[in-house]
């Protein structure tokens, strides 16, 4: 036998594709694609085993005949098993299914062929090693052999030109790169099949590239799933090479120190493969929960603007109809169906309550929609809001008066106008006042106006039924209702104080609720600023509109 160089690159090479082989067999033996990988490997080493063979037996005929015959038993089973690996990693394996079936069928019919001396016969020395030269059957093996591992390329190359996913993408690159080393620098080896001298043994560095290239990828890239992968094979290269120092032990004491250090190494190790497993194990569980909440977060956003959506198309379409009520109520109280009698006008004035309470609620509905949507419009004007407070309390006397609570505001030197959309702020005066009256059974409701250099405040206190801490942090929260008050008005939907919170908000300002506990009274109030803040949350805007000449 010849063992030189070039006959130890190729047995190199054999041991390389065959240990990666196995590894990813072992990583997961159900998987077809670590079995479809295994088995271009075990393709591979019958062709570089088979050809360190040759090269050591080259002075025998017979004897390199055989072995280049050995090397063509796993050299036809690389474009089956490349064209099949392609469309797993594609995900189009339902796809293809007669040229894959014709791949697998050809590979068989050239392995017979190869036995033949009508495939190759004859050696060609040439000036570093030996090949067997192609017959006439070779020539039809080498056109359907780049056909059939073309199809493997054309799969890969179409699925990373469509692929959205970078890191299909990234493994893509490295797949084709890895298999195109095997096929284009390896194939080279052809040329001495027809008595072409390529003067260098490059064609075999595709068998130290092809499993270093596809163990980067599997380790770095997260192909095939092997993710401990790296550890695993760390820990057992350096186990390795601590046994191997134990058949260079001198004496008994260093095999036994050697022996133990070994089996303290290798204990560690598997603790070390176990640590990372779980690790591992506890990131996917994280990433995967992660996950199903940004769906669930992003279904929930889908929800909630359907219901606003709802809420804005159902709102207008209820609003209609009650402004025609109210308009029939108005004309029968004015005696158009003739003069209506003392039972007629208390029917009326009870149709024209629950008329008055449905549009309210619907303005609030509509008020949520557009805030939600971001179609609420402000319009900032200098407001007297002595005038604003004034006209609400003298607006809802009547109503504190039937329920005997005394309603008195305190305007505390307040002259200047300050940039406010006066709608919204007189919405959420009101809403404070109205609640107190509503809330109260006796004592006294006062309004303060409180002037500072920053900007307005406003206080509604009261005596009434007071909240608890509980409720103080959740009053201005969508849909919330205070606990002590759900008996008191049933009628209620807690969207009132988010309104005002939302508008408020939206002046740059803030808003709060305070109370020292329940039947101790309560206070609420807010402060806006001075100058008005285009910066502030919920403006669009293209819906807002500045005339007061303040804070522009």
């Amino acid at each position: 036998m010849v063992i030189d160089f070039y006959s130890i690159l190729p047995l190199t090479c054999a041991i390389f594709v065959a240990s990666f082989g196995l590894f990813i067999l072992v990583k997961d033996l159900r998987s077809r694609m670590n079995q479809l990988l295994f088995g271009f490997s075990m393709s591979m080493f019958f062709w570089m085993f088979g050809t360190f063979m040759m090269f050591a037996t080259r002075g025998d005929l017979a004897a390199s005949v055989f072995w280049d015959r050995f090397v063509y038993a796993g050299v036809v089973f690389m474009p089956p098993f490349m064209h099949h690996f392609s469309l797993l990693f594609t995900k189009k394996i339902g796809k293809q299914k007669f040229l894959l079936f014709l791949n697998y069928f050809l590979a068989f019919v050239f392995l017979f062929a190869s036995r033949t001396e009508y495939f190759v016969d004859g050696l060609y020395y040439y000036s570093w090693g030996v090949h067997t030269q192609a017959r006439i059957l070779h020539h039809l093996f080498l056109a359907w052999f780049f056909w059939g591992t073309g199809l493997f390329f054309v799969n890969m190359m179409n699925f990373y030109r469509k692929s959205a996913d970078a890191l299909a993408k990234l493994q893509t690159k490295y797949v084709f790169v890895a298999f195109g080393c095997v096929i284009f620098v390896g194939g080279s080896a052809y040329l001495f099949a027809y008595g072409i001298d390529t003067k260098f043994p490059f064609s075999y560095v595709s068998g130290l590239v092809f499993p270093i290239m596809l163990f980067y990828t599997v380790s770095r890239h997260h192909l095939l799933n092997t993710k401990v992968i790296t550890t695993e094979v760390l820990v057992g290269l350096t186990e390795f090479l601590l046994v191997m120092q134990i058949f260079f032990s001198k004496s008994a004491f260093d095999i036994f120190v050697r022996v133990v250090f070994s089996l303290i190494v290798a204990l560690i190790g598997v603790l070390l493969i176990q640590s990372v497993r779980r690790e591992i194990k506890r990131r996917e569980e994280v990433a995967s929960l992660a996950f199903s909440l940004e769906k669930a977060n992003i279904r929930l956003k889908e929800l909630d603007q359907q219901k606003t959506e709802f809420l804005s198309i159902a709102s207008h379409q209820l609003r209609t109809p009650l402004t025609v009520l109210k308009g029939y109520v108005e004309l029968v109280m004015d005696g158009a169906y003739g003069k209506p009698t003392a039972g007629i006008r208390k029917v009326m004035g009870d149709i024209d309550t629950s008329n008055e309470h449905l549009v309210k609620l619907i303005d609030e509905f509509l008020d949520i929609s557009r805030i939600e949507q971001g179609r609420a419009k402000y319009n900032f004007v200098g407001a007297d809001m002595v005038k604003i407070v004034g006209g609400i309390v003298n607006e809802l006397q009547e109503k504190a008066k039937a329920k005997k609570l005394r309603l008195t505001w305190d305007p505390d030197g307040v002259k200047e106008k300050i940039c406010v959309d006066e709608e919204k702020i007189r919405h959420v005066i009101f809403n404070f006042v109205d609640n107190a009256i509503k809330y109260s059974d006796k004592g006294a409701i006062q309004v303060l106006l409180e002037r500072d250099d920053g900007g307005l405040t406003v206080r509604v206190r009261d005596s009434g039924i007071g909240f608890g801490k509980i409720d103080e942090a959740s009053f201005f929260q969508k849909f919330y209702r205070g606990e002590n008050v759900k008996a008191k008005n049933v009628t209620g939907t807690g969207l009132g104080l988010y309104v005002c919170r939302k508008f408020i908000e939206a002046h740059g300002g803030r808003i709060w609720a305070a109370s020292q506990g329940l039947g101790a009274g309560s206070e609420f109030g807010f402060w806006v600023p001075n100058k008005r803040k285009p910066e502030a949350p919920g403006l669009n805007p293209q819906n807002v509109n500045v005339s007061c000449g303040v804070g522009r």
